[in-house]
């Protein structure tokens, strides 16, 4: 038996990132901005989404995309993403609940006390 000895394959160094990408963007007389395009895509930004910044000795500063909190839910947060969307494309479908069914729904929940603030159970996970 002929045993051969195998080089392992070296794969060629590449940067993180190939392209230095630059935005800039103007402070309104609020301190507010628009965060350009390029760096929302970069950071997979959309509505609502938070940024975290990073301030570093030398005064630059790095905005990444701030991670949930533990108490946000990403499954509710897209629904509500798309309900939002969903009316601004098409406000014409929105209607008024009947007055009536208005009252019931509030006879029924009279009784029942919620506290939003509560964590929930292990059932209701």
């Amino acid at each position: 038996m002929h045993y051969h000895r195998v080089q392992p394959y070296r794969y060629p160094q590449v940067s993180a990132m190939a392209a230095k990408l630059e935005a800039e963007s103007t402070l309104t007389d609020r301190y507010q901005t628009t965060v350009p395009e390029t760096v929302r895509r970069a950071l997979k930004l959309g509505k609502r989404d938070k940024i975290h910044y990073t301030i570093r000795p030398g005064g630059e500063v790095v905005l990444t995309r701030a991670a949930p909190a533990d108490g946000d839910d990403p499954v509710l947060g897209q629904f509500l993403g798309f309900l939002a969307a969903d009316i601004a494309r098409n406000p014409q479908r929105l209607q008024t609940i009947d007055a009536g069914l208005a009252r019931r729904l509030r006879s029924l929940a009279a009784e029942v006390e919620v506290d939003l603030d509560a964590a929930l159970s292990a059932d209701d996970e």
